[in-house]
């Protein structure tokens, strides 16, 4: 199977939209189309052709016609939605579907234990690997965004206060992924369809822990933080209880969780406990010290 060329995209306008439109667009050798609501008032750059769409199977699958993959990065309300993009696609005779994982392993139970949600994502691989004799797929888990997250807080390190969150004892090892990185996985996945047809990949750009980052980023801008401390039960337990309320930003602890927290069987060491798809997609390791200084850099808190 040649390269794939002729890209669509669902999902774009969203954090990992956007990531993965960004390379998509820098790698400078895809046709791309974006696939948005009708009544979606998202913008795009320049060059990316817009397909705005009601997202009924019959749309979809004209839509879709004469493209070569489809990319879904759709966020958590439109997991279960993705049958109906697969279905649409192999009608529309694309080669490759790559769902919306981009996240930490939707195969692993502790991962399901923490974010029950995160099954109808599971649920989609296994729809896709009944689908092999229609369509071709790839899933990627990268855990965590590492430079994304510390630059947004999201990994609880806010560069503006020096202030940080610490689970545990901090020294648990675990791996995450840079933006870039993440679109470099992509685009090669892309060029390369016959070597990552029907398979589930794990990427990564450091192996560190919670410590190591903090020292990372005391060094980087050359002050000590202060460091709150918790444990993993405690946000777990806090995390579940704003879900059952309905609020949803205790879904972003049980995220963090499936990489920082002390669960059995978790697995989020995708270094040590994965076999890592990095050699296979011309991946390099990257560096946490070298990664902070350019977050704290582009913050202008050095």
């Amino acid at each position: 199977m040649p390269s794939l060329k002729n890209i669509a995209l669902v999902g774009a306008s969203g954090s990992i939209g956007e990531i993965l439109l960004t390379a998509l667009i820098e790698a400078q050798e895809f046709k791309i189309t974006v696939l948005s609501r009708t009544s979606s008032i998202a913008t795009f750059p320049p060059g990316v052709t817009v397909r705005k769409s009601d997202f009924t199977h019959t749309d979809l699958r004209e839509a879709l016609t004469d493209q070569d993959a489809l990319i879904s990065a759709v966020g958590a309300t439109g997991f279960a939605d993705q049958k109906t993009l697969i279905n649409a696609a192999i009608d529309a005779r694309v080669s490759r579907f790559i769902p919306s994982e981009f996240s930490a392993d939707s195969q692993n139970d502790a991962v399901l234990a923490l974010l029950p949600l995160f099954a109808q994502k599971t649920e989609v691989i296994e729809y896709l690997r009944s689908k092999e004799k229609d369509i071709t797929w790839t899933g990627i888990a990268c855990s965590g965004l590492f430079d994304w997250g510390i630059a947004n807080s999201f990994l609880s390190y806010d560069i503006a206060s020096r202030t940080a969150t610490t689970w545990d004892s901090g020294d648990k090892k675990f791996t995450l992924t840079n933006q870039k990185q993440l679109g470099k996985a992509l685009a090669s996945v892309l060029r390369t369809p016959n070597a990552t047809a029907n398979q589930y990949l794990y990427i990564s750009s450091v192996e560190t822990t919670q410590n190591e980052i903090l020292e990372a980023l005391q060094r980087a801008t050359g002050s000590n933080w202060t460091v709150q401390h918790t444990t993993t039960n405690a946000e777990v337990r806090e995390g579940t209880a704003k879900l059952q309320k309905g609020d949803f930003s205790g879904a972003l602890a049980l995220v963090r969780a499936t990489a920082f927290g002390d669960v059995a069987g978790l697995e989020s060491n995708y270094a040590r406990d994965k076999s890592l798809a990095n050699e296979l997609l011309g991946l390099e390791e990257e560096n946490v010290d070298e990664t902070i200084r350019r977050v704290v850099r582009e913050a202008g808190h050095d």
